[in-house]
């Protein structure tokens, strides 16, 4: 029975989509967390429900419309950031509540929720297409070549923003960078765990792996291994008791984090707390 389980078309199709997207948020989602930029993740994702409501109430495919949306607000919010000097939090929670502003006044021109709004709320990744699939998969390999081709910009613009200026580095072309990359892993993540819970992927398994005081190669590791391990858990356990595949990932996620903390209660890891100036050290050395 156990078997039989992963010799379906969807439960394939669900588990390669879902591997993708986890190894993809946890990387992505490090350089967010690093640069104090854990919930711009979720900012994104809600900015994209405007996106997914334009789509369905046009009549257009709901993923390209929230691609748009999506990048459009990230790099304007960014912008405003730099221009007028606002708080990484405060630019967060403008995109945030402007993105479910707009998103429940089409809603209300569309006449009300239903169906397809509700699984990208939540996640359907059982139900991901061929297509989809395809599509994921593609851009995860994207978005990885050009974080390995760009790595060591990324890093010094990560942990140390000043000296890399002085080393000739483009930091504002790489910021924007990241915040591109960052909104197209938030839409295409959102089949797997839905908006509402998206951030969860992003922040959780990386918060997880940080307190185990390891380099940023090892951190970054330990991080695409739980989160891994959180979705292939999840998606099979959700299949078995037909409950809902993201919130059980997210609850997987969260007892990795919860027996991490009991670890270090106990004594089990040293530090951590996010030390950047370590994880840079380290990252040099081992």
């Amino acid at each position: 029975m156990t078997l039989e389980i992963f010799s379906f078309g969807f439960m394939q199709r669900a588990l390669v989509s879902g591997i993708a997207i986890a190894i993809l948020c946890s990387v992505v989602g490090l350089f967010l967390v690093l640069r104090r930029y854990s919930l711009f993740g979720d900012a994104v994702a809600h900015s994209s429900f405007g996106g997914i409501a334009a789509g369905l109430l046009l009549g257009i495919y709901p993923m390209w419309t929230a691609y748009v949306v999506s990048l459009v607000s990230a790099l304007v919010i960014t912008r405003i950031k730099q221009k007028f000097d606002i708080s990484g939090e405060a630019s967060v929670a403008i995109l945030l509540s402007s993105g479910i502003a707009i998103g429940l006044i089409l809603i209300s021109f569309a006449g009300g929720f239903n169906v397809d709004i509700l699984s990208f709320l939540f996640g359907s990744i059982l139900l991901v297409s061929v297509e989809d699939t395809v599509l994921i998969l593609s851009l995860t390999g994207i978005i990885l070549i050009i974080i390995l081709l760009l790595y060591r910009e990324l890093i010094y613009s990560t942990f140390n923003e000043e000296q890399a200026k002085v080393s000739g580095v483009p930091v504002e072309k790489i910021n924007y960078l990241i915040v591109f990359i960052a909104g197209i892993t938030v839409v295409t993540s959102i089949q797997l765990v839905g908006i509402l819970l998206i951030s969860a992927l992003f922040v959780i398994p990386n918060i997880t792996a940080i307190m185990y005081g390891r380099s940023f190669k090892q951190t970054s590791l330990l991080s695409i291994a739980f989160a891994v391990s959180s979705v292939i858990v999840g998606i099979f356990v959700s299949y078995l008791f037909n409950i809902t595949p993201s919130g059980t990932i997210v609850l997987f996620s969260i007892t990795i984090f919860g027996v991490t903390i009991g670890f270090k209660s106990m004594g089990f890891l040293e530090g951590s707390k996010i030390n950047k100036k370590k994880l840079f050290l380290s990252n040099h050395f081992i």
